[in-house]
C-alpha cells in the first residue's frame, strides 16, 4: 500500500566513517596549555589555552573551555565554552553553553541551548590546521630498524619426562534435601 517509487535522481551517499573519542580529559582535571593534533577529544574538566584539532572535539556536561579561538572538525558542546569556535560542524546540546562567535558549514541545536554571539553560515570553512605530524627522522629511524630486525621464534621446550599424575577423586558430599 505504501511503496515508495525510487527515482533515478536518487544518489546514494557514501557512508562517513564514525568519529572516535580517542583522548578523554576527566572531570577533576584541570588542564592549561594547547590541543593540536588529530583525533577525538573529550573534555569533561576545565581547559584553557588553544584547541587545534583535525577530528571531533566534545565538551562534555561538566567540561569548561576557555579558548581565544576553538578550531576542529565537528564540535559537540554540552558544557561551557567561552571563546569564538570555528568548525565545519557544530552541535549545541540543551545543556550546552557558548559565549563567542562561530563561523561553520553546519550548525545543530537542541531546545534549552544557549549562544551568545554570531554565526555565520559558510559553504566551506578553512580551519587553517597543520598538515598532520609526519614521523620525526629519529622515529623514522627507530620504526626502519624495528622493520629490518628479523623476528625470532624460540624453539618449543619439550615437556619433562613423565611425571605420575595424581588422578584420585575425591568424594562429592550430597545435598540434603530441604523442607
Amino acid at each position: 500500500m505504501f511503496k515508495r517509487n525510487p527515482t533515478p535522481a536518487e544518489t546514494v551517499q557514501p557512508v562517513q566513517a564514525v568519529e572516535r573519542i580517542t583522548s578523554v580529559l576527566g572531570s577533576g582535571v584541570i588542564w592549561h596549555g594547547s590541543i593540536n593534533g588529530s583525533g577525538g577529544v573529550r573534555i569533561e574538566g576545565a581547559f584553557e589555552g588553544e584547541i587545534a584539532l583535525r577530528g571531533m572535539l566534545v565538551v562534555g556536561e561538566t567540561g569548561r573551555v576557555t579558548c581565544q579561538n576553538v578550531r576542529a572538525n565537528t564540535v559537540i558542546v554540552a558544557g561551557a565554552v567561552r571563546g569564538n569556535i570555528t568548525t565545519q560542524k557544530l552541535e549545541i546540546r540543551a545543556t550546552g553553553r557558548v559565549w563567542g562567535d562561530v563561523v561553520t558549514t553546519a550548525f545543530v541545536t537542541e531546545e534549552g541551548a544557549f549562544l551568545r554571539g554570531q554565526i555565520r553560515m559558510e559553504e566551506s570553512v578553512d580551519l587553517n590546521l597543520e598538515p598532520a605530524p609526519e614521523a620525526t627522522p629519529s622515529e623514522a629511524a627507530q620504526a626502519e630498524v624495528i622493520a629490518q630486525t628479523p623476528i625470532q621464534i624460540p624453539e618449543p621446550v619439550p615437556a619433562p619426562a613423565s611425571t605420575p599424575v595424581n588422578t584420585q577423586r575425591l568424594p562429592r558430599k550430597k545435598k540434603s534435601e530441604e523442607s
